[in-house]
């Protein structure tokens, strides 16, 4: 069960990912689902995203970098279901110090399609640094990439 401080930082994470960081913005990055359970962040397609003109196939680097927001989300949602006595200044602080130490992308097909989803789980938790497995789907569930990803958490 989510406690209210949970969910109220989660809201934020949110917020803040969703609408003030400007390359998000750029992307037309959206957060669809955020919270203890996991993420969905989508994409729509346009002509500024195609990396390939001549397949009109999106860009690998707004692919790695949904793998990379969903990958950040998704660890710092970990760490705020790992306990339900945190203080909400406690986790503030600790979003503060997200950033990805590594990551990896596995490019499956090209990235064909209008609406592009990403999801992640947790693969290890930890205080400092939390590892997880992103995955990117196109509006037909075609499987377009997955990427692993190492994350500083506190």
């Amino acid at each position: 069960m989510t406690t209210p401080i949970q969910a109220q930082v989660l809201q934020q994470v949110a917020e803040i990912f969703d609408k003030h960081v400007p390359f998000h913005n750029l992307l037309g990055l959206e957060i669809i689902r955020y919270d203890i359970q996991g993420v969905e962040v989508a994409i729509k397609m346009k002509p500024e995203l195609i990396g390939n003109i001549h397949q009109n196939i999106l860009h690998g680097g707004v692919t790695a970098t949904i793998l990379d927001v969903v990958g950040g989300l998704t660890v710092f949602a970990g760490l705020v279901g790992s306990r339900d006595d945190w203080q909400i200044e406690e986790l503030q602080q600790r979003l503060t110090t997200l950033g990805t130490i590594d990551m990896r992308v596995d490019y499956l097909r090209p990235g064909r399609g209008q609406v592009f989803t990403g999801t992640g789980s947790v693969i290890r938790s930890g205080n400092r640094v939390s590892v997880c497995r992103m995955e990117l789907h196109n509006e037909e569930g075609t499987h377009i990439a997955f990427g692993t990803g190492t994350y500083m958490v506190g």
